[in-house]
């Protein structure tokens, strides 16, 4: 009978495999969330379930692809990933889950520039033994506090805010500003900390609603649609919102959808759609 790993082990050994890959073909990535954060950073009682990393967005192609030589699985793209389209998640028989952050929600600076910011001031945390870059504390609530915002009002996420802005000191919040400022992070800052409403007719506003409080599907392609900067890219959302995540259908079912099953789901998202638009006017017309 084998004795599972437990979960904080498996954890700093997946950053650790993650790094000896970096290292071997020279990706610049930052461990971030879950087991890397800094004790004055992590709350207590505070679990991880995968690794996060953020890297250099000159470096993601060649180290998703070294990761899935190294026996990764790459089980979701970054165009499936969310609404920022953000990350690509990977599996591991023996490290588990793993999210490759190509950029990070909430900072509108170029990807390159948010990766130099974070990078400058970091610090080095250790891994099961291998060295491995980290943001500085005051990035690291800035990270945690960005990712909360997008949680849906989820208990977690509340209790991260509550850690990481309510309870800080004046100094400490003021520093977080000051680096949102820097990052282009304020409305994703004021998502996270109650001060949304100010930026009301911002092209982002309605999309970090929906990631902070939640909203319907239809909602959630209205507010990706409205933040796209191009009208490119306001097409190519346009185009995509009708077709089936096969790759998020993947990993609810656990194994690849049948064709059947992908056509089925192409007629079942628009019905739930609707059943959820007229949930929503119920609601208020109660309300």
């Amino acid at each position: 009978m084998t004795t599972p790993i437990p979960t904080p082990i498996r954890l700093q050994l997946g950053h650790a495999a993650v790094q000896v890959v970096a290292d071997r073909i020279g990706a610049d990535l930052l461990h971030i969330k879950g087991e890397s954060l800094d004790p004055t950073v992590r709350r207590s009682g505070r679990t991880a379930s995968d690794v996060d990393v953020l890297v250099h967005p000159d470096h993601v192609g060649a180290l998703v692809v070294a990761l899935r030589a190294a026996g990764w699985e790459l089980l979701n793209d970054f165009p499936s990933s969310s609404a920022f389209e953000h990350s690509a998640t990977l599996h591991h028989v023996a490290w588990g889950y793993l999210d490759v952050h190509r950029s990070f929600p909430g900072f509108t600076v170029r990807p390159d520039a948010a990766f130099d910011v974070l990078w400058s001031s970091a610090g080095t945390w250790e891994a099961a033994g291998r060295r491995c870059r980290v943001p500085e504390p005051t990035a690291q609530r800035l990270v945690l506090l960005l990712h909360a915002a997008r949680s849906r009002g989820s208990h977690r996420g509340r209790q991260d805010i509550a850690h990481a802005w309510t309870a800080a000191d004046d100094d400490v919040r003021t520093a977080i500003e000051d680096l949102a400022g820097r990052l282009g992070a304020e409305l994703g800052l004021a998502a996270a900390t109650g001060r949304l409403d100010a930026w009301r007719g911002h092209p982002d506003h309605d999309l970090w609603r929906i990631a902070s409080s939640g909203g319907t599907r239809i909602d959630e392609w209205r507010a990706r649609i409205k933040a796209a900067p191009t009208a490119r890219g306001k097409l190519r959302l346009v185009g995509r919102a009708a077709l089936v995540n096969v790759e998020h259908l993947a990993m609810i079912r656990g194994r690849p959808p049948t064709p059947g099953e992908v056509v089925a789901e192409f007629f079942a998202r628009p019905v739930r759609g609707v059943r959820e638009e007229v949930a929503r006017r119920r609601r208020r017309q109660r309300s």
